[in-house]
């Protein structure tokens, strides 16, 4: 299987890996990608953060046998829900699996939404994982 987590905080790769670590199985591949629009539009923390987010998926498989797990950081110009679709295409993932959080309907219309747009756009199956225990 070819997994695709698309992650964007170290939090949600801990959760992401939690719910894939017992679900590998030898020759996965495991592409973790994090996605952001460049320009004024991401600051050198939120490369930061995302770099970090990375790292976390690389360190929580780095013991994982027969498990090949490629990171990559995205700043092109896409929003961050493009690039995901864009690279599970290309690299023709069999899952995506996203975190979420729970948000109030007014946060979701103004700020929008990635795994929204995800849901909504996939045509690959999507795995959803809540990123905090209710």
């Amino acid at each position: 299987m070819l997994y695709v987590l698309a992650t964007n905080s170290a939090r949600t790769s801990e959760v992401l890996c939690e719910y894939l670590r017992d679900r590998l199985a030898p020759g996965d591949e495991v592409h973790a990608i994090n996605s952001h629009v460049g320009g004024d539009q991401t600051s050198s923390e939120a490369i930061r953060d995302g770099e970090g987010a990375l790292d976390a998926v690389a360190d929580a498989f780095e013991d994982v046998a027969d498990a090949t797990v490629t990171t990559h950081q995205f700043v092109r110009g896409n929003d961050p829900g493009t690039d995901v679709l864009a690279y599970a295409e290309e690299v023709n993932a069999d899952e995506l699996v996203i975190g979420i959080r729970k948000r109030s309907p007014t946060a979701k219309v103004v700020f929008g939404s990635v795994a929204q747009d995800l849901l909504l756009e996939s045509n690959r199956p999507l795995r959803v994982v809540p990123r905090e225990t209710v």
